[in-house]
């Protein structure tokens, strides 16, 4: 079985039994990234350096019994939340270049988690749009079905989860934007309850509606 394919309960428990190494994890799923990205268009910056470094340290936990709840675990995020070592554009040219002096909390609670963050997917332009043909740099392709939408805003990780090109993602929803390309992609979303999750560094599109919420191949996964 290609380690891309993996859920992310089922990698988990392999690192943790030491059956496989975060490395070679990280470098399945970028091997995947490699093969399918030009098809499926989902990335709009990825970190290979960055998510090999986080996977040596990982395993350097993992190997001394330590390590948090996703240590090791190669994910995708949104490019609507802050992070401070990678590009966030919202998917508009207005913040072309723009990488934030902070995390948005939810990437701070990813990296205590010893999570391997691979880079930024794309998404309608400021999370305006429900099929992300509104992003200014590149639009992700259904990967069920060539020039199908991928659906939005949050296509890019629906499409970079469904592709195996991350083993989960964070989109935000406001109106629908994590559940729908979910659905197109034929992935699992969810909008978690309002205030549940920090919106902290969340780019708003409607700051009494967004949530962040996790895209994942499974139900357990989601959980």
């Amino acid at each position: 079985m290609d380690l891309y394919n993996l859920t992310l309960q089922q990698a988990k428990d392999k690192l943790v039994a030491r059956e496989i190494t975060s490395v070679a994890l990280t470098e399945s799923i970028l091997h995947r990234i490699d093969q399918v990205e030009g098809k499926v268009k989902a990335y709009l910056s990825l970190h290979k350096d960055q998510a090999m470094a986080a996977a040596e340290e990982a395993d350097k936990k993992l190997q001394a019994g330590q390590g948090g709840m996703l240590c090791g675990l190669p994910l995708s995020i949104k490019d609507v939340l802050c992070t401070a070592t990678m590009p966030t554009t919202c998917g508009s040219k207005i913040l072309e270049g723009f990488v934030p002096p902070y995390d948005a909390t939810v990437i701070e609670k990813l990296k205590t988690a010893d999570s391997v963050l691979l880079g930024k997917v794309s998404m309608d332009e400021f999370a305006m749009g429900s099929t992300n043909e509104n992003c200014a740099y590149s639009v992700p392709e259904n990967p069920w079905k060539a020039g199908y939408v991928a659906g939005g805003s949050s296509g890019g990780s629906a499409v970079s989860v469904a592709a195996g090109e991350c083993l989960g993602s964070l989109g935000s929803d406001t109106g629908g934007s994590i559940r729908q390309p979910a659905s197109l992609c034929g992935v699992v979303g969810m909008k978690p309850t309002y205030g549940r999750v920090s919106r902290y560094g969340l780019i708003a599109f409607a700051s009494s509606l967004d949530q962040v919420g996790p895209l994942t191949k499974d139900v357990a996964d989601c959980a």
